[in-house]
């Protein structure tokens, strides 16, 4: 009978070994971020971002349009930052296979001012929302819902009616009235989600207003109580919340035309407690807007100031932070408990997760401030873009609690914050709003019309 050699034996099971091995490695470089973001004159953290089986070599950027070696240079085997820009590194297994190319940009030094600010945001949308169903009582006395029967949604946006833009719930209930009296139909424009649709609805004359209707609620604007992150004097630039504005019926993120936002004063605070989240009571301080809100994207609120903002604990800039700059222990947030004193209280980073930016959530934070703890019971909502600041750098802001312990939470990075204003020169992709996990509840709500 024919007997394989033991020596090939062996080699077939070496060679079954070595390639789970690779496979295994393989999966670990996969896992690798695609994008990474470095200071000039720094080095990449390589063995904090890298596996030590991983060699990387200066890749060609046809997108740039050049190699990159004066935007990126390598230093025994190790990427150090020259000047601002963007260059490919190509990843290989044990310096010999190729597996990844990941893209590399190189960001300009910045420094801006902690805010901690409460602050009133007020949206304008776009369309009216609808938030609920009346009945319409008819002459008969019988109770109509034309809408609702007509397939209208909560959570719809109205764009039109007969044609017209709407962006008032007076505009839309005078348009309504007015095709019920001349015998039309009320012919809507509705955006739901991403699709855009044509609904036919035939109003009813309510016997108690003497009007035509069509059974819903709408609200023609949006506006909540969130905390202002950090603003750039010299630009008139700010970021604030950390976090998308979403739709409280759909929790979509809201399509946002415009805005402004005003300072808020906190008159009270209702502490939260395990499985229910607190909140800031507060109410718009004065009729003066502080700026504008152009955009409106998962990593909060960002716009221009219109004013000058009142001292708060910090008033001159700080160095912004990147996320391998970033570790776990002490920390501090800045916020509003009372009045519109900005105020400093003590925290833990226990986690920072920069892989998660998809999510928008870097960092996992504890408070450990005992009269913050006494006061609010934790993170409550309002708190929402608080700024988070170690070691004298401007590390993240507020964003999430977690509902069945209070007193932790999910906080942003700030360089992810920066990255979607022009303060760095460089854009990260919109990401689209993604919903809370379970658990989990955002800090600031649209509050009910």
């Amino acid at each position: 009978m024919f007997r394989r050699p033991r020596v090939v034996i062996h080699l077939g099971y070496i060679l079954i070994v070595f390639l789970i091995i690779s496979l295994a490695l393989a999966a670990g470089v996969r896992r690798i971020p695609y994008e990474h973001h470095v200071m000039v004159g720094e080095e990449l953290p390589w063995r904090a971002v890298f596996p030590p089986y991983v060699a990387a070599r200066l890749a060609p950027s046809p997108a740039q349009g050049q190699a990159g070696p004066e935007i990126l240079g390598l230093s025994q085997g190790r990427p150090v930052a020259r000047e601002p820009g963007r260059a490919s590194l190509q990843l290989y297994l044990f310096g010999l296979l190729p597996v990844k190319t990941v893209q590399v940009d190189v960001l300009p030094p910045v420094e801006v001012v902690p805010g901690g600010h409460s602050i009133g945001v007020l949206l304008e949308n776009q369309g009216v929302t609808v938030v609920g169903y009346a009945p319409i009582l008819e002459p008969g006395g019988k109770e109509a819902y034309p809408a609702r029967d007509a397939g209208v949604l909560l959570g719809d946006v109205l764009l039109a009616v007969n044609g017209r833009e709407v962006r008032s719930d007076e505009e839309t209930a005078g348009l309504i009235d007015r095709a019920g009296a001349g015998g039309r139909p009320v012919e809507l424009k509705v955006r739901r989600g991403r699709q855009v649709l044509q609904l036919s609805v035939p109003p009813a004359k309510c016997a108690q207003t003497g009007r035509f209707r069509i059974g819903m609620y709408i609200r023609d604007s949006a506006a909540g109580v969130g905390t202002l992150t950090f603003y750039d004097p010299r630009r008139q630039a700010y970021a604030a919340l950390g976090h998308a504005v979403t739709d409280s019926l759909s929790q979509d993120q809201a399509q946002v035309e415009g805005g402004r936002i005003v300072q808020a004063s906190v008159e009270g605070i209702q502490p939260g407690h395990r499985g229910q989240p607190g909140e800031k009571i507060g109410f718009f301080a004065g009729g003066k807007y502080w700026g504008t809100i152009d955009r409106n994207t998962p990593f909060g609120i960002f716009g221009r100031l219109t004013t000058s903002l009142p001292p708060a604990v910090y008033n001159h800039p700080v160095p912004v932070a990147m996320d391998y700059q970033v570790h776990t222990g002490p920390a501090q947030i800045l916020t509003v408990v009372t009045g519109t004193a900005v105020e400093a209280f003590d925290i833990t980073i226990d986690a920072v997760i920069s892989e998660e930016k998809e999510r928008g959530r870097g960092l996992v934070i504890r408070i450990t401030d005992p009269r913050l703890l006494v006061v609010t019971g934790g993170i409550v909502q309002g708190m929402s873009g608080s700024p988070i600041l170690q070691e004298g750098r401007l590390v993240g802001a507020v964003t999430h609690v977690f509902v069945n312990d209070p007193t932790r939470g999910y906080g942003v990075l700030a360089q992810w914050m920066l990255l979607e204003t022009d303060l760095f020169g460089v854009k990260v992709p919109d990401l689209g709003c993604l919903p809370v996990r379970p658990g989990e509840a955002e800090h600031d709500y649209l509050l009910p019309a």
